[in-house]
């Protein structure tokens, strides 16, 4: 008896429909799988047998086949189980097998028969919306996520048993219902930027580069509240779209990040990898490749602390995502495209020891050590970050004082208003924030007068900026006069953007 089953599988974050045929014939007991399946897909032999019997149903005592189409594509993963056991099944005549062929089937299986969720079902459901089938059968802890996806029909199942009595008898189960009442269930956040005393310029600095989607960089000694200071950005940044929801919840996904109890991802990623991170874990890579970090930080925050320490080559792959917003990862067989538009904040020290420029500390670092630290770091790269910011030592009367500082709430309503300001200029050119606008856009939106262009001109002189720094300074100075509200770029707001290039020039 032959019977079919239709899934999907994933390449990079998309997904792509396969068709499971399962043929039983006479011979010596064996199960035989073919279509360039991996070690993972190959033992489900095992997985899918010891289910079968201890779900209840008989196991065939012929030769089985499966064939997992397209041949030519690589298959990875356990979420062909459930798939392979009904086919069985459906070929052995245990279960109805036209009901079978108009569903698809995602889910491993326990030894006991029992559906574990899958990575990747949101880029399954997406695939889905774009094909004929539109009822697919899969873990009950895989539901929510699924049913984001309004264009089909989900139809969770904690056991293989329960799967079958539902293809023989549907009236046994109801579809999931697509529920985004969690997204609008947003709690606030533990931690605010009122707990960091002091620092008023670095806090103003890192709210123009939340307001503008900009590029910063902090730079002080040991204790300063740089990590402290970054960990309270997503405090600041507005909420999720649904739609943007949907896009960072896919990328998650893939890499098995989506909880069974969410089903969506709610609030901008925040993203903080280690310094001994590899180029292919922060860019992504792999055989079959996977997003790295820049892609699961999508419309969200990448941390990057203690800068220098970060191995060269991975700091130098930043630089095309950082320009382009998207990173290509290409292997033998083809090329996978992750998106990877994020904010940049990076934190580190001023030398190997941090005391270098402290008042009352004295340096032990030789200048061929300073100059060997901070060569870690490219000029390009350097280039490519719009805020410097120096976050010197608090003091101690900053420490001990009662005064009271500015709420997260409170910079997360200038914030908000910069953006609408941001949004209603922008809307017609396809982005959002002034730190995505290309050279034209530049020209166009942030004009200069008589007076604001002599400053500019001065400064491009005086700090040898390049034409790069010269568009960073306009974006830069276009999003602190949305945050103050004006319409043009004032001699103030060009001033100030100036300042955040300057540092850069007395440190390297």
């Amino acid at each position: 008896m032959l019977s079919k089953v239709f899934s999907f599988g994933l390449f990079g974050i998309e997904a792509y429909p396969i068709e499971i045929e399962v043929d039983i014939s006479r011979g010596l007991p064996a199960v035989t799988l073919v279509g360039l399946a991996d070690t993972t897909v190959r033992e489900s032999k095992e997985r899918v047998k010891s289910a079968i019997k201890n779900s209840g149903f008989d196991w065939p005592s012929g030769r089985i086949t499966v064939s997992l189409a397209p041949s030519g594509r690589r298959k990875e993963g356990a979420c062909f189980d459930l798939a392979i056991a009904l086919g069985i099944l459906a070929a052995s005549e245990q279960l109805n097998r036209e009901r079978l062929n108009s569903h698809c089937v995602l889910g491993e299986l326990s030894l006991d028969g029992s559906i574990r969720p899958s990575k990747g079902v949101l880029p399954v459901s997406l695939g889905m919306a774009q094909s004929k089938i539109k009822d697919i059968i899969l873990s009950a802890q895989n539901a929510k996520e699924a049913a984001l996806v309004s264009e089909i029909r989900v139809w969770p199942m904690k056991t293989l048993k329960e799967a079958v009595e539902f293809l023989n008898n549907p009236a046994l189960a109801s579809p999931m219902v697509r529920d985004l009442r969690l997204f609008s269930e947003i709690g606030e956040y533990e931690i605010d930027f009122s707990e960091v005393k002091g620092q008023y310029m670095a806090k103003r600095a890192l709210e123009v580069a939340v307001a503008g989607g900009h590029n910063v960089l902090m730079i002080g000694p040991p204790g300063s509240g740089k990590t402290m200071l970054a960990k309270r950005i997503p405090t600041i940044i507005p909420g999720l779209s649904i739609a943007e929801a949907l896009e960072i919840t896919k990328i998650h996904s893939v890499k098995g990040l989506v909880t069974a109890e969410e089903g969506i991802i709610s609030r901008r990623p925040f993203r903080s990898p280690h310094h001994t991170t590899s180029s292919s874990a922060l860019i992504g890579g792999g055989p079959v490749p996977q997003p790295g970090e820049i892609s699961l930080a999508h419309r969200g925050v990448l941390f990057l602390d203690e800068l220098p320490e970060f191995p060269r080559n991975c700091l130098e792959a930043l630089r095309e995502p950082l320009e382009e917003g998207f990173v290509r990862v290409s292997r033998a067989a083809r090329s996978s495209v992750f998106p990877a538009s994020f904010m940049l904040v990076c934190a580190m020290n001023p030398c190997p020891c941090g005391a270098l420029g402290a008042l009352k500390s004295s340096c032990r670092c030789s200048t061929t050590e300073v100059y060997k630290y901070r060569s870690k770091i490219s000029g390009p790269l350097l280039d490519r970050i719009d805020i410097h910011v120096e976050v010197p030592a608090v003091k101690y009367q900053e420490i001990t004082s009662n005064l009271p500082s500015e709420t997260s709430a409170q910079i997360s309503q200038r914030v908000n208003q910069a953006r609408r300001n941001q949004k209603e200029r922008l809307k017609n050119e396809s982005i959002f924030h002034n730190a995505h606008m290309n050279h034209k856009q530049v020209r166009k939106f942030c004009e200069l007068g008589k007076e604001e262009s002599e400053l500019l001109k001065m400064a491009m002189t005086e700090l040898d900026l390049s034409a790069r720094a010269y568009d960073k300074i306009l974006k830069v100075s276009r999003t602190i006069a949305d945050l103050e509200g004006t319409g043009g770029i004032k001699t103030e707001h060009l001033a100030e953007a100036v300042q955040y290039r300057s540092i850069d020039r007395q440190w390297w």
